[in-house]
């Protein structure tokens, strides 16, 4: 991607400005439930962008809440994931600017790790209940606070225009964990729990 000068200017403004927000945490600002974007415009904490970058940052605690509890291999790969996460968000706090911070390479190697996990798994007939060991649970869990996240994104994408690439990381995502969990659970040598669809007396 190519900058104009005057592109560039703006760029290392919107930097300079999230730095001075990291710096000063209370500025009162949002005490009447409005709260500023990148470019410095005032939106309600209400908005859908806003909402969106919450369930994002849900998702992140969540994912390292996982992460404590994981191998270092998988710990690695947690971390580049929420700083995918990180970045999505820091386009989303630009409205109508082409950051392109998330790229294809990212949505690659998510679809390259879920076909990885998913040849070793068995065949899945039935919808299984989210249990088992605590790290397997933890995943599950991050992966329905995935599913929030997208579902927000796709709301502000019915409303606005963002990039398309959020919507497809999302849902690449809540896969990669839902087959991630199943890959714990049976290296843990517990079975999985089907959903019993019979009336259960």
């Amino acid at each position: 991607m190519v900058y104009s000068y005057s592109s560039t200017i703006i760029y290392y403004f919107n930097f300079y400005f999230f730095l001075v927000r990291i710096t000063k945490v209370t500025t009162k600002i949002g005490d009447k439930g409005q709260t500023n974007l990148g470019d410095g415009s005032f939106v309600s904490k209400s908005s859908y962008r806003v909402c969106a970058f919450g369930s994002l940052d849900n998702l992140n605690s969540f994912l390292g809440w996982v992460s404590v509890v994981s191998s270092s291999r998988l710990q690695d790969k947690l971390k580049k994931i929420q700083q995918d996460l990180f970045n999505i968000g820091g386009e989303l706090s630009l409205p109508n600017k082409d950051l392109n911070l998330i790229k294809m390479n990212r949505l690659e190697w998510l679809e390259s790790e879920i076909n990885h996990i998913n040849k070793k798994l068995p065949p899945l007939k039935e919808f299984i209940l989210p249990n088992g060991s605590e790290l397997c649970t933890r995943i599950h869990i991050a992966r329905t606070e995935c599913r929030n996240a997208e579902r927000d994104l796709v709301r502000l994408s019915e409303n606005e225009e963002i990039p398309s690439l959020h919507n497809k990381y999302l849902n690449r995502l809540s896969d990669y964990l839902f087959v991630l969990a199943r890959s714990i659970q049976l290296k843990s040598n517990e079975k999985e729990i089907h959903w019993n669809h019979k009336k259960i007396k």
